[in-house]
């Protein structure tokens, strides 16, 4: 059978993840893709998500493609277009769903689950879930994490049968990042933050600067209006003034952000791009919709979640995608 990154068909072992909210889109999946990787597109709303993957499909060639579903506001547009355009993979993420396991793999297509825990990691397995990939407390973006990267992927090495692939992400930057990490028994490496500082990646330029300014993350739930799951994020205005006390944010915010849960998963997903226009720093009522390419100047990015994973301080400049899964396989 070879090596789970061989029977994908990836020359590398090198996954980038799917960001959603018009972060990772075309360019960025299909460069990766192009070079040897595993580009993924993020779910971005349903009628502009087939076209996106047909474009990455494009620029890929024969190359495998992933896209990533964000489970609370998938729609059975976003499945049908996974298996229309011929994913390879599927990463699953927030939450669990045995039937959209079910219909993508049935159309012949790995469905990977994002987990955090042992448990986690089991209970993606018996809804049908190929494998799954070990978020670390150093990943960026939403995430399970409860341990270290290379803690929380032994844990779940060692509980689940040897053929299940794993694959590790969380604070991945380097090529030694990825050595050290499958060398510790991960099946392939997820990077996210890193791909986020390449021409290629929609985040908005000042976004990108941040990148390569930024050293300092937290662990929150201020960003939390419309889906109350924990994310990692650079400081920005509206974190310093309402994460000094506590780096979750105020109680009021938490228990607000799980109260308007079931409104984020019924509101188009399109509304993402709009929200940061209006956010700001000393109105708690924050969104999870990231700043992107030609969405305004740089006040979006004083109250707009600016996902990144520790070590962010090894980001000194942009990057072609190419050349980073080069330079990160070693």
């Amino acid at each position: 059978m070879g090596t789970w990154s061989e029977r994908i068909g990836l020359e590398r072992p090198i996954v980038q993840a799917g960001m959603g909210g018009g972060l990772a889109t075309a360019p960025l999946a299909g460069a990766v893709s192009a070079a040897g990787g595993l580009g993924t597109v993020g779910i971005m709303p349903a009628p502009a998500f087939g076209p996106e993957l047909r474009s990455a499909r494009d620029l890929a060639g024969e190359a495998p493609l992933a896209a990533n579903l964000l489970l609370p506001f998938v729609r059975p547009a976003h499945v049908a277009a996974c298996i229309a355009h011929r994913m390879r993979v599927v990463v699953l993420h927030g939450g669990l769903s045995g039937p959209i396991v079910t219909a993508l793999r049935d159309a012949g297509i790995e469905v990977l689950q994002q987990v955090g825990t042992v448990d986690e990691a089991r209970r993606a397995l018996r809804i049908g879930a190929d494998g799954v990939i070990v978020q670390g407390t150093e990943a960026g973006g939403h995430t399970y994490a409860r341990r270290p990267v290379d803690a929380a992927l032994a844990d779940v090495r060692a509980a689940l049968p040897s053929p299940v692939p794993v694959l590790a992400a969380g604070g991945v930057n380097e090529a030694a990042d990825v050595r050290r990490l499958l060398d510790a028994g991960a099946d392939a490496v997820v990077v996210g933050t890193r791909f986020l500082a390449t021409p290629e990646s929609r985040a908005h330029p000042g976004y990108k600067r941040a990148l390569i300014d930024g050293r300092d993350t937290v662990d929150t739930l201020l960003f939390g209006f419309g889906w109350p799951m924990r994310h990692r994020v650079l400081r920005n205005a509206a974190v310093d003034r309402w994460c000094a006390i506590d780096e979750r944010g105020p109680r009021a915010v938490r228990i607000l952000s799980r109260v308007s849960a079931p409104i984020g998963g019924a509101l188009p997903l399109s509304l993402m791009a709009v929200y940061p226009r209006v956010q700001r720093p000393w109105l708690p009522v924050l969104t999870p919709g990231p700043p992107l390419e030609g969405g305004g100047g740089d006040r979006i990015l004083r109250a707009s979640a600016l996902y990144a994973g520790q070590g962010v301080g090894a980001i000194d400049r942009l990057v072609p995608a190419a050349d980073l899964v080069a330079t990160l396989a070693g």
